[in-house]
Order: structure tokens, then sequence, then C-alpha cells
């Protein structure tokens, strides 16, 4: 755990020893009264706490938070991806949350597995669980948000629909693909002042319906190379290269 979350209203509230979060501080960190654990806010800051008290007979660890940092805000990079099996899913949860990843767009698409769809992953509370795994492994306080399409063309109008009211946004839209890619993923310059829009298909791909739909969307279909990666294997590798093009990794 590299840091300790909580949502805004727990942040001043003794931690109980059953609490999955206060048994990690004592069974694995081995915390004492005076020491000192990473916290953060949930959306907010993120700092250091202080443990001040641990009531053995009410099972409670009491501690004060001092902010100093903003929790480590999410890329300017969101993704769309094509509904992958609910194993993989769990995987591509923690991970784009780890990358900082600001939004995830899941879909569902022409060749993919409906039955998928129905996996309780798609809940957002089920999701919410994972994303926080991947926040706290990055050591961060800010979650991506999470969205459920049940077609690549209604995930591309939700998009638009949430653009219009602010007008036209400039972002560089990436579609992967490595069905005669227009280039390479790795020769695009892209800037953290740009955002990005990456698509990728579900483990069978996109069909020549999606990628025209893509296309007349304004996408550009790139490739990773002739090796066909998993769904959230190319996801995680599409989003590492991306961000180092930003200079967000450095």
């Amino acid at each position: 755990m590299n840091i300790c979350l909580f949502e805004n209203d727990e942040i001043s509230v003794p931690l109980s020893f059953d609490d999955k979060r206060g048994s990690h501080l004592l069974e694995v960190l081995h915390k004492k009264q005076g020491d000192d654990f990473t916290a953060g806010i949930i959306g907010g800051a993120s700092g250091v706490a202080t443990i001040t008290c641990i009531d053995e007979a009410a099972r409670k660890i009491f501690f004060e938070f001092k902010p100093t940092g903003n929790g480590k805000p999410l890329n300017p990079l969101k993704m769309i991806v094509g509904f992958p099996r609910p194993i993989q899913l769990r995987r591509l949860l923690r991970d784009v949350a780890a990358l900082g990843v600001s939004e995830l767009h899941l879909t569902g698409t022409e060749l993919g597995e409906k039955s998928y769809m129905q996996s309780d992953l798609a809940q957002p509370q089920a999701a919410r669980e994972l994303l926080l795994e991947g926040t706290v492994q990055a050591g961060s306080t800010h979650v991506p948000q999470v969205f459920v399409h049940k077609s690549l063309e209604e995930c591309l109008k939700h998009m638009a629909a949430l653009r219009e009211p602010q007008g036209p946004q400039v972002a560089n839209l990436i579609c992967l693909d490595n069905i005669n890619p227009a280039c390479s993923l790795g020769e695009v310059q892209f800037s953290a002042d740009v955002p990005v829009v990456a698509a990728i298909g579900s483990e069978r791909g996109w069909t020549n319906k999606e990628r025209s739909l893509l296309e007349q969307t304004g996408f550009i279909r790139c490739g990773m190379g002739e090796r066909i990666m998993r769904t959230e294997t190319a996801a995680t590798v599409a989003g590492a290269i991306i961000l180092n093009s930003m200079g967000v990794l450095k």
C-alpha cells in the first residue's frame, strides 16, 4: 500500500483495527504511536498522517493528516477499450489507474463477446474497488472515471456530446489496429498540452465498419508491431508509449 486513501469525511475519523487499511498499518507496516504514513483524500490532496494514539480497548487508530501535495493528478489521456474478458478487465482497471488515465470508456464491439458485458465488473462499485487498487499502487489520490457503452457508435457519440458545451477541443485521436495502419504509434509525437484519446479493440479486433466509423470521427490508425497482444496488454503498452512521448514519465 503506497498510500492510504480516505474519503473526505473519513480523514478526521479514527481508523478501526478491522478496516483493511487499519490492519495493514498495524500488521504489515507495523506502525506505532508517533509514526507517520502516506495518506490522501480521494480526488484531493495527498500528505502525511501521524498516528497520535492506538487505542487497544476501542480498537481504533487516531491520526492527524497534514496535506502536502496535489495527489498526482490524472494525465490528459482517455482510452476507449473493447470490453475484454472479466479476468483481463480486472488487470486493465488496475493498470489504467496506475498509469493515470483520466477516463476509461469500455465498449461493446461487433466482434467482442457480448456476455462479457454482463460481468459484475461492469458495475460501478466493483470497478471502483479495482481502480482504487491501481490508484494506491501509483501513490495517487485521483481515480479515473469509467463509462460503459453498448457499442462503439454509442461511445463516440457520448464522448462528442461531452465536448459540445465547451466547443470543439483539439485532441489527438489514435486507434490501435495492426491491419494496414497508417503509421507506428512510436512515430507519433504527443504533447502534454494536447489531450489524447486512444482506442483499443476487443480481443478479435475491429471490423471494417468500426474502422470506417473511427476514421470518419478523425481517428488515425496506428500499429505497435506485428505481434498480437491481449487487450489489456495493448492498452498498457500504448498508454506507456503515449505518456512517455508526452513527457509525463520523466
